[in-house]
């Protein structure tokens, strides 16, 4: 397989703990590590105290900047998990090598900042048998930000149906990774994750929707299985890269596959909407830097979608009172005002289906 020399020519070491399992286990858990090396004990720690104890951990640094302090954190777990480092390659290559060293049959994937309960294996792979499917994923607990406190990802990025190639496309059904365990043989013949995309994030989405494409059953759970960190730098200051990073998603699934006719009208309504919300996200960024009369012709262009009497209004004020407009989105938004910034480029780690603002000045 192609994909396989192009992962293991990356590989820098490899370390095989004492007390990894000899025999396969029935999980592989993947965790991929860049950046994380004040959350990856805790990661672990979540993982370690599962209920169910067939499976084997694999951890891929990434090449990671933090590799030093991530190394010594990790000295206390090195002869309980599968340990691979690796040139740097992005998240896509960094499961990809942990998916091609796996020995079990099941894949579980866990980011290097996120928090299983100790029921989770038990109950997703109980799931998985259960509901007869290829993949399975949860619900999670949304923390590490004050603004979403005893909220859930399923309230924010709803899962409604049966989980389809056109309920993944139109937003209706949005897959957790890691709240997600899936057949490794269904992945592999899949193909692995496509390490040439372009932007962060748009790998797993893509991942989601070829499994559909080729026939895989997906399906999920609403129960709270984990906990999923939100941090400061993935919230407001990347909404305009999420929402441009949204459309080109949708434009590479609609460039590599060809489409079916219900497939691409839920593609063409969905394209139209990240659209808008790249026009709301521009309108914020230019009322903040006071370019009033851009913010005014960001917010007519999306309203032309959403027809809204919130945003004909927010026109009005921007016409004729901006500076009240930039006092009321101060002070109804204080925190994605404070995060907002133009030159704000870094990829943050949340799935190309985003978690959605709170309901506030410039929603739609």
């Amino acid at each position: 397989m192609k994909e396989e020399s192009v992962n293991r020519s990356k590989i820098l070491e490899k370390r095989i703990g004492a007390r990894v399992k000899k025999t396969a286990p029935q999980v592989s858990i993947v965790v991929p590590a860049y950046n994380v090396a004040d959350f990856i004990a805790e990661t672990l720690d979540s993982a370690l105290a599962q209920t169910c104890a067939d499976f084997e951990i694999i951890l891929v640094n990434d090449g990671s900047p933090d590799s030093a302090k991530l190394e010594k954190t990790l000295e206390p777990y090195l002869d309980k998990i599968i340990y691979i480092k690796q040139e740097n390659g992005g998240a896509a290559a960094a499961r990809n090598t942990a998916i091609l060293e796996a020995r079990g049959e099941l894949l579980a994937f866990l980011d290097g900042d996120d928090i299983w309960f100790p029921t989770y294996l038990a109950a997703q792979t109980g799931a998985l048998a259960s509901k007869r499917c290829d993949l399975i994923y949860a619900d999670a607990l949304l923390f590490g930000d004050r603004r979403f406190k005893s909220e859930t990802y399923m309230t924010k990025a709803p899962s409604s149906g049966a989980v389809t190639t056109e309920s993944l496309l139109g937003a209706k059904c949005n897959v957790l990774t890691s709240g997600t365990v899936v057949r490794r043989e269904t992945v592999l013949q899949a193909g692995l994750f496509d390490e040439r995309l372009p932007h962060a994030g748009m790998e797993d989405f893509e991942m989601w929707f070829r499994l559909a494409k080729n026939g895989a059953r997906l399906d999920y759970q609403p129960e709270v299985l984990l906990k999923y960190r939100v941090r400061s730098s993935s919230l407001s200051g990347t909404n305009l890269d999420r929402a441009e990073r949204s459309i080109k998603a949708l434009n590479c699934i609609d460039g590599k596959y060809k489409l079916g006719v219900a497939e691409k009208s839920v593609w063409e309504k969905r394209i139209l909407l990240y659209q808008a919300a790249l026009e709301l996200e521009k309108a914020k960024l230019c009322l903040i830097q006071k370019d009033f009369a851009r913010s005014r012709k960001h917010v007519a262009a999306a309203n032309k979608f959403y027809g809204k009497q919130k945003l004909t209004v927010i026109e009005w004020l921007l016409r004729f009172s901006p500076t009240l407009a930039l006092h009321l989105f101060k002070k109804l938004r204080p925190a994605e005002f404070s995060f907002i910034s133009p030159y704000h480029s870094e990829a943050e780690r949340s799935p190309v289906v985003s978690i959605k603002n709170e309901n506030g000045a410039f929603d739609e």
